[in-house]
């Protein structure tokens, strides 16, 4: 029997998900809420999976977002371990439809949101179906490693971006011993300017973590079932008690595919998180949004900052109120005693500026585009990470040539960008 259609159907109990559903309660919205997740967990924080999880300061209760009380209290009908497997929309402009769950049931709505997130991207190689073969992305995926960490000797982490990092980190600081491999020719490659990158190596490599750059690997090798060494395209092998592949994230894109919203990477969504069916919106990691400072193309930004201000977007495009995204992107990571504070998208940058000594491991980078700061990445350097931010939000700039004084606060440095002169 289907559900009345009625409220909201918001698919994935991710952290937008529930931003959602809170925005809407925000808002005024009264109608019924149901927010589907298919973890058995309730709503909780990713960002310290790799972070204070792995590294025993955490466990799962302490990651939940709200206790189980709150639902009830919002009237919002949280269902864990449930799968959607089918959407079914009335028509070519309306919102209101009927999902079906892998066990049959029909939930009936009005409207819908996609929240689905994505999943660990998976390398499939001979002996990638090994225990000890791990990725991180959800509480029972660090779970896995953290147990396997315990026991191991050897660890090797595949990929050399944040959740590699963040990982290595903590298992070199748990005195195992770490080999990071990854086919670039640095570190975090996609992410961050070359000295923020051979920063970071050298960085790691003063703690204990060994590194194999520029190396591809072509199988994991085992024994009784479990993994004991990976094999690189050198033809030398690794050994190996844990290994955690960290190659990056993949959109969930079944349902939206399904339903016929257009995809690109990601599902695409305007301003106002609205998907191309005019009454379906998305939010999170799942999503593809127009640069959010006015930059060209379409971006997909993996961070709480993005999930949270697009879900509270997506709620307001719901309810007929006019919004959109315009929040400065800002990022952090985590790894050992370095923090990484990241404002704005430094992609397309011409020109950088570093204020401080790498080798202090306290220092900033300072990303422009024609002579227009567009970024900042900020090491163990929380005052410069905070006046950048702020002074991209407001749509100012600070002189590149002034920048570079580490001695002069940023603060005092802040001027309007120079208008365009027409011709």
């Amino acid at each position: 029997m289907v559900s009345t259609r009625s409220g909201t159907l918001i698919v994935g109990a991710s952290q937008a998900g529930l931003q959602l559903a809170t925005s809407l309660r925000e808002l005024g919205d009264r109608e019924p809420i149901v927010l589907v997740g298919m973890e058995k967990h309730p709503p909780y924080q990713r960002p310290p999976l790799s972070k204070a999880y792995l590294a025993g300061r955490a466990d799962a209760q302490s990651l939940h977002f709200r206790k189980p009380e709150w639902y009830a209290d919002q009237r919002i009908d949280l269902r864990l371990s449930t799968k959607i497997v089918a959407i079914r929309l009335d028509g070519p402009d309306s919102g209101s439809g009927v999902a079906t769950t892998e066990s049959g049931e029909e939930l009936g709505f009005a409207r819908l949101a996609l929240t689905v997130g994505g999943r660990a991207r998976r390398i499939h190689l001979p002996g990638s179906d090994l225990e000890g073969v791990k990725v991180l992305r959800h509480l029972r995926n660090a779970k896995e490693l953290r147990d396997g960490l315990a026991a191991a000797e050897e660890v090797v982490v595949i990929g050399g971006g944040f959740i590699g990092l963040e990982a290595a980190a903590a298992a070199t600081a748990a005195g195992k011993h770490v080999t990071v491999v990854d086919i670039g020719d640095r570190l975090l490659g996609r992410a961050v300017a070359p000295v923020v990158s051979d920063f970071y190596l050298h960085a790691h490599q003063r703690r204990g973590t060994d590194f194999r750059l520029e190396t591809g690997v072509t199988a994991f090798e085992g024994a009784t079932g479990r993994v004991t060494g990976v094999r690189l395209d050198d033809g030398s092998v690794l050994p190996a008690d844990l290994v955690l592949v960290g190659i990056g994230l993949e959109s969930r894109l079944e349902l939206a595919e399904d339903v016929g919203l257009a995809c690109d990477g990601g599902i695409v969504v305007d301003a106002a998180a609205r998907t191309s069916h005019p009454g379906v919106v998305a939010a999170g990691d799942c999503t593809v949004m127009p640069h959010p400072l006015g930059g060209r193309g379409r971006v997909r930004i993996e961070s709480v900052q993005n999930a949270v201000a697009q879900a509270q977007v997506a709620a307001a495009s719901l309810l007929g109120i006019p919004s959109e995204m315009h929040a400065v992107p800002w990022f952090w990571s985590d790894q050992a005693d370095l923090k990484l504070q990241i404002a704005g998208l430094s992609h397309g940058f011409d020109q950088v500026v570093v204020r401080g000594d790498p080798e202090s491991e306290s220092f900033s980078v300072l990303y422009y585009a024609g002579g227009v700061l567009i970024a900042a990445d900020a090491v163990n350097a929380p005052r410069d990470f905070m006046v950048v931010r702020k002074a991209l939000g407001e749509g100012r700039t600070i002189p590149a040539d002034l920048a570079a004084d580490a001695g002069t606060p940023l603060k005092g440095l802040v001027v309007d960008r120079p208008r365009a002169i027409s011709a």
